[in-house]
């Protein structure tokens, strides 16, 4: 047995091969990172290493959970990732929905194409558009606001808009672009099905129902499965453009406190300890919606 797989591997060296780059990455940059998290126990001291530096137990989660703003970033990041599942999560599949009952091929590619481009524009170059638009003096939403006689609205220093503002922007930049996941899943879906549905009568509602809705049901409980394991995990460079001290009451989460205190301030033993906590709480999150997945629908990642 031993032999013929190694006869199997040389046959296909190449493909093997192309592997290589891949499986060193993850070794690199994701299995032996991991030891790096013994830092979370220590006091670290960067010219000492972690070999040398002082075992301090779990002072720096107690030192985290005691934090007096602790619950504020908690629940902003919960609210924040709340809002993300159930505005930005179901956008793509509902665009994807819509283009898919397209029948004009060059006006449903003009579509797409137009759709996908905020996907390949940087946080910041958004956030300095986001500025163009909102600001109170040149901004174009306070202009026209002017123009029909009312004052400007400050946008970006107000923190009731920061959660609209962040969740209308995921959805813009990232919609078109994760869109295409749902539009190859719509295309595994035989025509046959919708064929022999329309022959018994079914309408198009109906078609949904039974035949497109199920069919694309697996790619929508992976996806959903893994943004639940990356609940605490909003993405540092989306917030931090538009975040600012004004709007820290509703804006501030768990990534930004972790800049600030990590790269900042120099607090490498606290930060990891948050992200320790991240990881584990994602881990745990991530195991529940499995199994409760899996109850409910039949489909799971394991």
């Amino acid at each position: 047995m031993q032999e013929s797989f190694i006869r199997f591997m040389f046959r296909y060296k190449a493909l093997y091969l192309m592997l290589v780059p891949g499986l060193l990455y993850f070794i690199v940059f994701k299995y032996v990172s991991i030891l790096g998290s013994v830092i979370a126990f220590q006091d670290y001291n960067i010219f000492k290493g972690f070999l040398r530096s002082d075992w301090v137990g779990l002072k720096w989660f107690e030192q985290f959970f005691n934090y007096p703003q602790f619950t504020r970033l908690l629940w902003n990041t919960l609210i924040i990732s709340f809002y993300q599942i159930i505005f930005v999560f179901p956008a793509p599949i509902i665009l994807a929905l819509l283009l898919n009952e397209l029948r004009n091929l060059a006006f449903k590619r003009t579509v797409q194409t137009v759709l996908y481009m905020p996907h390949f524009l940087s946080w910041v170059v958004i956030g300095g558009l986001g500025y163009m638009l909102m600001s109170p003096q040149i901004g174009l939403i306070n202009q026209l606001i002017v123009a029909l006689g009312a004052e400007p609205i400050h946008f970006l220093q107000e923190p009731g808009f920061f959660r609209s503002i962040i969740i209308s922007s995921s959805i813009w930049k990232d919609m078109g672009w994760n869109a295409v996941i749902f539009l190859a899943a719509l295309s595994g879906i035989s025509p046959s099905l919708y064929e022999a549905a329309k022959i018994d009568g079914a309408g198009r509602w109906k078609q949904f129902i039974h035949i497109t809705f199920p069919g694309i049901l697996p790619t929508v409980m992976l996806l959903l499965l893994l943004k639940i394991g990356h609940v605490l995990d909003l993405g540092f460079e989306q917030i931090y453009v538009f975040l600012n001290p004004i709007t820290y009451q509703t804006g501030d989460v768990l990534d930004t406190y972790t800049y600030r205190e990590g790269i900042v301030q120099g607090q490498y033993s606290l930060t990891t300890a948050i992200g320790l906590f991240k990881s584990v709480a994602g881990f745990m999150l991530l195991i529940l919606a499995n199994r409760t997945s899996k109850a409910a629908t039949g489909e799971s990642i394991f």
